[in-house]
């Protein structure tokens, strides 16, 4: 069975419908990075026809677009890219958010922001023009239209092919509608983290937005192979993430058991399953996965060809229901 394919809003893109998250990959908050394993895990997620990458500058400091533009070289024509814009290190302009290898990273949407961003996102990923184009976090500081009205430039010019805003809320979301075409919102979703299906999801559906979710798989915890023995070192965001407790990852475990049947019925990953749920729920256009190695990469790519039928689909939100409830954070 092929890749499931689906539509950027309006922008005419498609792309496959599990997108490859390359925030581990820059290695910040997730332990360091091991480039060439990156790049044959970009380039096995390809191979298996998985054409969504997406990536940002603060991953890293733009280590991530480097590893992505460096997988992809000989390859641009089979990937739709995704890159973000927003948070900085070099105005200071704008709304502080947080210190990154000793550097402060602001909130910054201001037109000369997106334009120098751009430009370095463009020679990092070493591409003349960026896929879709999302806004990374909203900043207080410059008002919606501002922003709106610089993207648009940036797609008459070709240097953008869709127009994405991630982290907004329900406000946020409509004033980026009234101002202008955008095509997609990327925000956290999983079998964990739902709030958006009551708050943003009518509002896209409503509007013909695309919506990539990031976590589908809860930052591995819903992978199925993360056991309750297991421990995070280093700079790792899991390490004291309440979410990881013993106890969590034991009703995790309870998860993975009563969902077997689901699991063996597809001869799948629990990871599959999961990202394959995650596909199936009104309103989720793309599910960003997570990959270090080809092997991660090969066994998200094959979510994409599951198909659930409602059976299924009761099964799983039935051992949702039971077993992720009251889940620590």
């Amino acid at each position: 069975m092929s890749q499931l394919v689906r539509n950027i809003g309006r922008s005419g893109i498609s792309a496959s419908g599990v997108g490859l998250g390359t925030w581990a990959i820059g290695g910040w908050m997730w332990g360091g990075t091991d480039e060439d394993a990156s790049i044959a895990a970009i380039q096995a997620s390809i191979d298996a026809g998985v054409s969504l990458i997406d990536t940002a500058p603060a991953y890293g400091l733009g280590r991530s677009e480097e590893i992505v533009g460096k997988a992809i070289r000989g390859r641009r024509d089979k990937v739709v890219v995704a890159t973000k814009c927003g948070l900085n290190w070099h105005s200071g302009k704008g709304n502080h958010f947080f210190d990154q290898d000793g550097l402060p990273v602001h909130r910054y949407l201001g037109a000369d922001g997106i334009v120098y961003e751009v430009e370095q996102s463009l020679r990092r990923l070493g591409t003349d023009h960026i896929d879709l184009y999302i806004t990374h976090w909203q900043d207080p500081t410059t008002p919606v239209a501002e922003t709106m009205d610089t993207l648009l430039r940036l797609k008459q010019q070709g240097k953008i092919g869709a127009i994405g805003a991630s982290n907004v809320n329900a406000d946020e979301l409509k004033a980026y509608i009234d101002a202008g075409q955008i095509d997609a919102i990327q925000e956290r979703y999983s079998m964990l983290d739902r709030e958006i299906e009551d708050t943003l999801l009518p509002i896209t559906q409503a509007n013909d937005v695309a919506t990539l979710s990031y976590s589908s798989l809860a930052l591995g915890l819903l992978s199925g192979a993360i056991d309750p023995s297991r421990q995070f070192s280093g700079d790792d965001q899991r390490k004291d993430n309440p979410r990881f407790s013993a106890a969590n990852r034991q009703k995790v475990a309870e998860l993975k058991a009563a969902i077997e049947p689901v699991i063996e019925r597809h001869t799948a990953s629990m990871a599959q399953v999961v990202i394959a749920w995650t596909l199936a729920q009104p309103g989720i256009t793309f599910a960003l996965c997570g990959a270090r190695n080809p092997a991660q990469a090969l066994d998200n790519a094959r979510a994409g060809q599951i198909r659930l039928d409602a059976d299924d689909l009761l099964a799983l939100d039935t051992a949702i229901s039971r077993h992720l409830v009251a889940m620590d954070a």
